[in-house]
């Protein structure tokens, strides 16, 4: 069987005829497997969705509880069998109930990554290499010049800012799923034990990450009208990034714009977004990353769904491994 009689990209996305499901869909479809619950991987409206029991949770708390016509939850390297095709979920260390799914039929093994990061992350299961023949690989920050710093050292930047300017609330930008979690935690761990405030956007995903277990610490509303707006003074405020272009944001005393993402190693990015104190924190594979997990994993072929696709392609043939980019539409970098 050639990998393409297994799974392919189609206008809805990765479709495996065989089994007769879809991965990752864009738009609705009959059966969808979902890799995790950013809204440009899970979308709302499909009949019937297969996914880790964090993510159905994720979905219902972003969509509502009509959200899919029936769902099924997977367990982490539980077998599921749709129409004699084998389908296995393994950690993907993305965001909490981030997976990668395996696909087999007849001995041939193709695994969708999804989004995925191999750097340690207390608020998610840490990434599982799956052997396989075809891997099927993000490539958001697919470039050389992507190296993102070790995130602990990007949080205590955040740390000596507060430091250094005592009197000025530090506006913290960073997605509501996964990566505002991962920056309070980080937080934690590096010894910040004062209450965090947080938009009211953040306050539903905060509060089920930490029913799951994930410790969080004192987490406050960011609620200006309702509070004396002297205990913001020298505090930190996580919300959205949408959030801290309106009005909103203004209302903080002195406001210390900072944004958590990968992005912010490209200084123009951040010069256009009016960050003062950009943090690169990324939920995505750097190139270093990327390249090793490719080496570990020595597939036979690499498919490259989206983001910088030419460059891990070329990459991969200069290895002697066969690769092609997918250019999948609809995908894009609401997690990072």
């Amino acid at each position: 069987m050639r990998p393409e009689q297994l799974l392919y990209p189609a206008p809805e996305g990765l479709f495996c005829p065989i089994g007769g499901f879809h991965v990752d869909p864009v738009r609705p479809v009959e059966r969808a497997l979902i890799t995790h619950g950013h809204s440009d991987h899970a979308r709302a409206g499909h009949a019937h969705v297969l996914a880790t029991r964090q993510t159905l949770d994720i979905m219902r708390i972003r969509y509502g509880s009509g959200f899919a016509g029936s769902e099924q939850a997977v367990g982490f390297d539980e077998e599921v069998i749709i129409n004699d095709v084998k389908v296995r979920f393994h950690p993907a260390g993305h965001v909490l109930g981030s997976a990668q799914i395996a696909v087999e039929k007849d001995g041939l093994r193709i695994v969708v990554s999804g989004d995925y990061k191999r750097r340690p992350d207390p608020t998610c299961a840490a990434y599982v290499p799956v052997p396989c023949d075809v891997f099927i690989t993000e490539a958001t920050f697919g470039l050389p010049v992507f190296h993102h710093p070790d995130p602990m050292a990007e949080t205590e930047k955040l740390l000596a800012s507060l430091r250094q300017f005592p009197e000025r609330t530090h506006l913290v930008g960073a997605y509501a799923l996964g990566k505002a979690q991962r920056v309070i935690r980080l937080l934690r761990d590096a010894g910040y034990d004062k209450p965090i405030y947080i938009h009211g956007a953040l306050e539903t995903l905060c509060g089920y990450y930490a029913g799951q277990g994930i410790a969080l610490g004192e987490l406050l509303p960011a609620t200006v009208e309702s509070r004396d707006q002297s205990i913001f003074k020298g505090a930190i405020v996580v919300g959205p990034p949408s959030a801290f272009q309106d009005r909103w944001a203004r209302r903080f005393h002195d406001p210390l714009p900072a944004f958590a993402s990968g992005w912010m190693m490209v200084r123009q990015r951040a010069k256009q977004l009016g960050v003062e104190l950009p943090l690169v924190i990324s939920d995505h594979c750097d190139w270093p990353e990327l390249t090793e997990t490719i080496s570990e994993l020595m597939p036979g072929e690499v498919w490259v769904t989206h983001g910088r696709e030419e460059a891990l392609v070329r990459w991969c043939e200069l290895q002697g491994i066969t690769a092609k980019p997918l250019h999948l539409i609809g995908y894009e970098d609401e997690g990072d």
